[in-house]
């Protein structure tokens, strides 16, 4: 099969590799599509090389297990949360199979993701899609990492939710808020596209940081972007007793005054990944028309498009979803 190969040089190329053949729990998918995360933007820069990324992703089954074919048959639509998990240790009894004591990731190392044409996926961790989501059906990934999120920040009926943040992450906690019935969802984003398109997302208001006055006195702050500093801004903006989540991917070193958060008795927590039964959430969500998902894509490109694509998302923020079609 063609995947996209990361170089040593930090960029794709693209390469005939083995197909992957399933072991008898899992299965294997043709790849309809797959999104460009924003952490996938600072993975590529310190994975090894030959690594084959790609964990947002929608396919149709084209092989099945020995062991799990009374439950899936070649030709379904598919989406899988990118790992395979063990099945049996007590993460994934409780269902939370991210945290399994021997889980296989795909998309960040040793294992190939979708960055390519086919991609090998536990059947445990599958859901069937109706056929006519198609290459959407990548965004369900990113949407059980919003849900995820708002659940950890516990964001019910008349909160006031700040989202610092407009990009996918971002956007996707913000759908989730509005649902879950928050009384206002103010999105903070530098980039003016990213602040006036929020509200296409359920966000009622927007923010500027670089030239409003600090936000302040929310009830759930979560910080979706990952960069030094808006841990602090987070926490800031939280009321009393005020909740913050901490979502976005930060790799390098940061800093807290943690008396501002100790005089508030902020609650802080962090959020990766999600629960199997969110995974499922999520794709039932798109399924039934009840967000705009075709908002959350800018553009698509081939496998041979990928290192461009990254350069555009690296240099051009207003820029939301890129999907690869193999």
């Amino acid at each position: 099969m063609r995947a996209a190969l990361l170089t040593d040089d930090h960029v794709f190329e693209v390469v005939e590799i083995a197909d992957p053949d399933p072991q008898p729990d899992e299965l294997v998918l043709r790849v309809r599509a797959c999104g460009i995360c924003g952490s996938d933007l600072k993975a590529h820069t310190f994975l090894p090389a030959g690594s084959v990324l790609g964990h947002e992703f929608t396919g149709e089954v084209v092989a099945v297990g020995s062991a799990v074919r009374d439950s899936w048959r070649e030709g379904q639509h598919v989406a899988s949360l990118p790992l395979i998990a063990c099945g049996q240790c007590r993460w994934c009894l409780a269902d939370e199979p991210a945290h399994c004591e021997r889980v296989d990731l795909l998309g960040v190392g040793a294992s190939p993701g979708a960055f390519a044409e086919y991609v090998r996926v536990g059947a445990a961790q599958t859901v069937a899609l109706d056929a006519d989501i198609g290459q959407l059906g990548a965004l369900v990934e990113p949407l059980a990492v919003g849900l995820h999120t708002a659940a950890m920040g516990g964001v019910k009926a008349g909160d006031n939710v700040l989202v610092i943040g407009g990009g996918n992450v971002g956007l996707a906690v913000t759908v989730w808020a509005h649902r879950l019935g928050a009384r206002q969802v103010v999105v903070s984003d530098p980039v003016a596209a990213r602040r006036e398109g929020a509200a296409s997302f359920g966000a009622t208001g927007s923010h500027d940081p670089d030239n409003d006055p600090p936000p302040r006195d929310f009830d759930v702050v979560f910080e979706c972007v990952g960069a030094p500093g808006l841990v602090q801004t987070a926490i800031d903006a939280a009321v009393t007793r005020g909740r913050v989540v901490i979502a976005g991917v930060c790799v390098s070193a940061d800093s807290i005054l943690p008396v501002t958060a100790l005089v508030k008795e902020v609650e802080m927590r962090f959020a990766m990944y999600y629960r199997g039964d969110e995974f499922a959430a999520a794709a039932r969500l798109l399924e039934s028309g009840g967000i705009n998902a075709d908002a959350f894509v800018s553009g698509q490109v081939t496998l041979d498009g990928i290192t461009d694509a990254f350069s555009r998302l690296l240099t051009q923020a207003g820029d939301r979803k890129i999907l690869v079609v193999p």
